[in-house]
């Protein structure tokens, strides 16, 4: 096992770039080791495996790489945050560098830690194509790392989340970069609502970010399905595109088909649509589980 964990870390040496201190080293079987992903997250560690219990190797070679290492379990029920593996603790929030720009992490947070890797070449894009006075409604918006590329673009982000605690993680970002959060504009509720209300109110952006979870359900118990209502999603996104506005429409569901999520797309857009499908980054070798469109009209 050791000579695949030293592979996979040589493998990302050209994937060090100035800028950018967090990124995947090990992709489970990608990198011939099924069920175990290595997270770098400037410096700390974040194992992640399927199985409950960690290989006796590994763990011995993670204790001697004499850094911070946490640990957490795949496909858990509670969703538990990370519990420390070896090296120093890491009890307080700290920051990482993607592109040049800061965000806050932390391994206390729960089951996500701040930001989500396999979306940085899409939040590259993403800040390549707005340009100064420009709009973008990052919706399922997280933390707002997708919002701070707009913001580091010159362009508004607006930043809809369902929960309060991750927007004020958001505006932490915002400020870590020395982006005021109050010329932006913050939204808490439902996405299908607040689309719905957009489009009432005529308001239009010029870049909408879909990326919803797979499953979920809202306060008054109906369920979404990324299988069957993607398509419902996009349509309402749709009719808050401003002209010639784009949509990066991302899914990590893996029962779900990539034509299948085409289709749902094409199917939803009153216009023709110029398709394109944007690979993972290259530290993501194994399944390419994330299936992102860009949508142009």
């Amino acid at each position: 096992m050791r000579h695949l964990l030293e592979a996979a870390l040589a493998q990302r040496v050209p994937l060090r770039v100035p800028g950018t201190n967090a990124l995947r080293l090990i992709d489970g079987a990608g990198d011939g080791l099924p069920g175990i992903e290595l997270e770098d997250f400037a410096g700390r560690w974040l194992l992640s495996t399927r199985d409950r219990e960690i290989p006796r190797e590994m763990s011995e070679w993670l204790r001697n790489q004499a850094r911070t290492v946490y640990w957490k379990r795949l496909d858990q029920q509670q969703k538990d945050s990370p519990a420390h593996l070896s090296g120093p603790f890491q009890e307080q929030p700290f920051t990482i560098h993607e592109g040049g720009l800061a965000f806050g992490i932390s391994f206390q947070a729960g089951y996500s830690q701040g930001i989500f890797l396999d979306q940085r070449d899409n939040r590259a894009e993403l800040r390549a194509r707005l340009k100064p006075g420009m709009t973008l409604l990052n919706t399922f918006a997280y933390t707002g790392a997708f919002s701070v590329y707009a913001a580091a673009a010159g362009a508004t982000a607006t930043t809809l989340d369902l929960a309060q605690p991750y927007l004020d993680w958001a505006k932490r970002n915002f400020s870590l970069n020395g982006f005021d959060p109050e010329v932006h504009f913050f939204c808490k509720g439902d996405t299908f609502h607040w689309l719905t209300r957009f489009a009432k109110q005529g308001r239009k952006f010029d870049g909408i970010v879909l990326d919803p979870p797979t499953f979920s359900r809202d306060k008054e118990g109906k369920v979404f399905r990324v299988e069957k209502d993607y398509g419902t999603l996009a349509g309402l996104a749709f009719a808050c595109l401003a002209p010639g506005g784009f949509v990066l429409a991302s899914t990590n569901c893996r029962t779900l088909d990539p034509r299948a999520f085409e289709a749902q797309l094409r199917g939803a857009s009153r216009q023709p649509l110029k398709v394109r499908y944007a690979p993972m980054p290259g530290d993501f070798t194994g399944e390419a589980y994330l299936k992102s469109l860009w949508l142009d009209r």
